[in-house]
């Protein structure tokens, strides 16, 4: 049980940390300068106030993460 548990933790931390290294260099990577500023993200900007609600965005990232989750599940067993 506890290796279970230690697995997890060791790769929920290798994800963060990717995740952390992609946030850092979003600039220097190609596909990931346009998040945010997709057709269909919501965008305000006025003297005084800016509002940003990135939908588009939310919903690609949340089908790529699905996949994701389902491939790992199918191949695991």
């Amino acid at each position: 049980m506890h290796s279970s548990i230690g697995k997890s933790l060791i790769i929920a931390g290798i994800i963060i940390a990717a995740i952390g290294l992609a946030v850092l260099y979003r600039d220097s990577i190609p596909f990931l300068k346009y998040l945010g500023k997709l057709p269909g993200d919501i965008r305000v900007q006025r003297e005084r106030f800016s509002f940003s609600f990135p939908i588009t965005t939310s919903i690609i990232l949340s089908i790529l993460l699905s996949l994701i989750i389902y491939c790992i599940q199918r191949f695991r067993g």
